[in-house]
């Protein structure tokens, strides 16, 4: 059963853009395009492309993208994604969304120009808006697995299309590539006026949100799951408010927690931390947005009332302005 409270405005402020492409879309462009498909109907494409079982690891996972990129072999195709993410959001009843990606990994599997794909992705989100009134905001990343160098090419990309983004991110291979080769980049972006959302306390442990938080400057936090390993840094994050996006099922699925009953978002909530509820990748993890309500939520031992705070966490710590927040929770109060 739903706990979504129908009073309350619907988020998602952590989905991939590009971990969210329609296994449809995957088949129809794949065949379109003569593409080396692993397979030439959606059942049999479905296990290459969507986790079924646990993940050993977030490597794993990842692989999982292969595809979901690997169709990207021109910006009509980057449009008509980002602009069917918006239209798969109004289908789940989400009032507001914040849709992340990293224009490098869109561009180099069919060699495009990084800064094509952005605005391609950007124009596609705007048509999206205009055409299903879901409210969406784009935030850019920078793709860590590729290195400093490659970083700030992914930047100077995003940065063509500043006006048309909200916030920079850092995601990718966080064992292997630590935030601290990317202060100067996080720079740029506080500079350009972005926020800074960072995904940390995920394959790496509760320093690597330290860091985030005092080298990057975020004020979000992807994941945080090794938040609960340190209690100064529980406390930290409630006396500066720094939000959480957690992601219950893309957690197990990568194996970062054993299962849902152990997942730390109870804890979070329990100690007033402004913890959330989102999707990650759900073109991956074959999910949506109800389905964490419903299902997850429930298997993590999460009240209706802590499901409830969550929600309205999300709301408190999107990136919209007051006026924004405002306006999204009295069209709810119409309904």
């Amino acid at each position: 059963m739903s706990v979504i409270r129908p009073d309350l405005p619907l988020l998602d402020l952590h989905r991939h853009l590009d971990g969210s492409v329609r296994l449809e879309t995957i088949l129809e462009v794949g065949l379109q395009h003569n593409l080396p498909l692993p397979a030439r109907d959606l059942e049999g494409l479905r296990p290459y492309v969507q986790v079924t079982t646990p993940q050993p690891d977030i490597l794993a996972f990842f692989a999982k993208f292969e595809w979901q990129v690997g169709i990207l072999v021109n910006y009509d195709v980057c449009r008509r994604v980002a602009y069917e993410n918006v239209q798969d959001a109004q289908r789940e009843g989400i009032d507001y969304i914040e849709l992340r990606f990293s224009p490098w990994f869109m561009a180099e599997p069919n060699e495009l120009n990084p800064a094509g794909v952005v605005e391609a992705v950007a124009d596609g989100v705007a048509t999206g808006q205009r055409d299903f009134g879901v409210r969406a905001n784009l935030i850019g990343i920078i793709s860590r697995t590729y290195g400093p160098e490659v970083g700030q090419q992914e930047l100077e990309a995003l940065l063509t299309q500043r006006d048309h983004l909200v916030a920079l991110d850092l995601a990718g291979d966080e064992k292997n590539f630590p935030g601290e080769w990317f202060v100067d980049h996080f720079r740029q972006g506080r500079e350009a006026g972005w926020q800074i959302t960072v995904h940390a306390g995920e394959a790496g442990g509760s320093q690597s949100i330290w860091q985030a938080i005092r080298e990057l400057g975020a004020t979000r936090i992807g994941h945080a799951v090794r938040a609960v390993d340190d209690p100064a840094l529980l406390d930290h994050l409630v006396e500066n408010r720094i939000g959480v996006e957690t992601n219950l099922t893309s957690n197990v699925q990568t194996s970062t927690v054993p299962g849902y009953a152990s997942h730390p978002l109870k804890t979070m909530l329990e100690h007033d931390i402004l913890a959330t509820i989102n999707t990650d990748d759900p073109g991956i993890s074959a999910i949506d947005l109800p389905f964490e309500y419903a299902v997850a939520v429930e298997k993590a031992g999460l009240s209706q009332k802590q499901a409830a705070q969550a929600q309205q966490n999300a709301l408190d710590i999107a990136f919209l302005s007051a006026a924004e927040k405002e306006a999204l929770w009295a069209k709810k109060q119409l309904v």
